[in-house]
């Protein structure tokens, strides 16, 4: 079950329920689905895990930012959904 977390230049950013025994990481997409492009939070920063196509390269930039800016939060959000949060190195 896909967990929200906002609604950014029209992608949804969220994790799914069954994800917690991976490292901390959020999918972006227009809409929830599976295959959406997944994005590692880790303990440098933020860095691209798998390019799905869900999107735009043209937006690809400032998604990467604002995941940037908002990390700690993300953080904080997968401890309140997961209970625990291990970064990937």
């Amino acid at each position: 079950m896909p967990n929200a977390l906002i609604r950014y230049m029209g992608y949804l950013i969220y994790f799914w329920g069954g994800d917690g025994s991976e490292p901390v990481h959020v999918h972006v997409s227009k809409s929830k689905q599976k295959n959406a492009t997944k994005f590692w939070v880790t303990s440098e920063g933020i860095e691209l895990a798998n390019d799905t196509g869900s999107v735009d390269k043209k937006d690809m930039k400032a998604i990467l930012a604002y995941l940037r800016a908002n990390r700690e939060s993300i953080i904080m959000s997968w401890v309140e959904f997961f209970g625990k949060a291990e970064l990937k190195r």
